[in-house]
């Protein structure tokens, strides 16, 4: 008799695990598509590449220029 029961109850706990397995899945994908959108959101924020600064001729040539200061009373 207790070989009867014991196959019945083995029966049932096959079946049983599935569903906590696929709702684990579920969870674990969701933790990680959060993780990666996250990841990608302060990429974007902190690290996303700035705009090119300008580097025409002209543009240098502003930069390098010497600055044209007053010339101060106390030197001759």
């Amino acid at each position: 008799m207790s070989g009867s029961a014991a196959s019945s109850a083995t029966t049932e706990n096959l079946s049983a695990p599935p569903r906590p397995l696929r709702r684990l899945t579920l969870e674990l994908f969701g933790v990680i598509a959060l993780k990666i959108a996250l990841l990608a959101l302060i990429w974007w924020v902190a690290f996303a590449p700035q705009p090119k600064p300008d580097a025409s001729p002209d543009a240098i040539a502003h930069r390098l220029a010497p600055t044209s200061q007053p010339p101060s009373a106390g030197h001759p």
